[in-house]
């Protein structure tokens, strides 16, 4: 059986981007006042790597098809040390939210804006513990560049991540919070000592589902958030 090419998935991703999806969102996210909530974007970049390819096979998606996140700064006082997209706030500047994405990526991890192509967007996630409305915003790298944290003070790392290697059934798991009294199982991916979860674990989660790439796991797994 032939392996399937990396740039596949970007069909494949602008097809999820225009018929949307169901984030299936527990109860206990909900935002105490939508209204007061504040918009924000995250861009979730796709590409092909163009080295160290994933170690393991996922059956519906290319050893070298990667996805680009970041390592938060653990000063921050939302989400610090967190593993996420490039994201933030949308500004007055900003058209809309595939622009504040592409925005605060080039800010953050000092991405060439001209290699990427934005593919369209997806359903806002409401974030309570910052009360953040967040679009993702799915986009495929046409010419890498490099990529490292320009603002130590918000970013500490960047790293492109083999998506066949989070789809790993070894390297999925969940992790237990609790909020509002009541304790949530949320999805997680566990790769190269990172651990990945909560807003960001949600997207991946989701969006792997959707896409049809997802491998079966035991979600009964739960680890520790350190």
């Amino acid at each position: 059986m032939t392996a399937p090419a990396a740039g596949g998935a970007r069909a494949e991703l602008v097809e999820l981007c225009a018929r949307g999806l169901d984030w299936r969102i527990d109860p206990v996210r909900v935002l105490d006042d939508a209204a007061s909530a504040r918009p924000a974007a995250v861009l979730v970049l796709f590409g092909a790597l163009d080295a160290a390819p994933a170690r393991t096979g996922a059956p519906a998606v290319a050893r070298d098809l990667d996805v680009l996140l970041q390592r938060r700064s653990g000063a921050l006082r939302h989400h610090a040390g967190q593993i996420a997209f490039p994201g933030g706030r949308l500004e007055p500047t900003d058209a809309g939210p595939r622009e504040a994405a592409l925005r605060e990526a080039v800010e953050e991890v000092g991405l060439d804006a001209a290699g990427v192509e934005v593919l369209g967007t997806l359903p806002p996630l409401p974030v309570p513990v910052s009360n953040h409305l967040v679009t993702p915003v799915p986009a495929w790298w046409t010419l890498p560049s490099t990529v490292a944290a320009v603002d130590h003070a918000e970013t500490v790392e960047v790293f492109r991540v083999a998506v066949a290697d989070l789809l790993d059934p070894g390297n999925r798991a969940s992790v237990e919070h609790t909020r509002r009294g009541r304790t949530v199982r949320t999805p997680a991916f566990t790769v190269d000592g990172m651990l990945v979860w909560g807003f960001t674990g949600i997207v991946l989660a989701r969006m792997f589902d959707a896409l049809g790439w997802s491998v079966p796991y035991d979600p009964s797994r739960v680890v520790e958030v350190r």
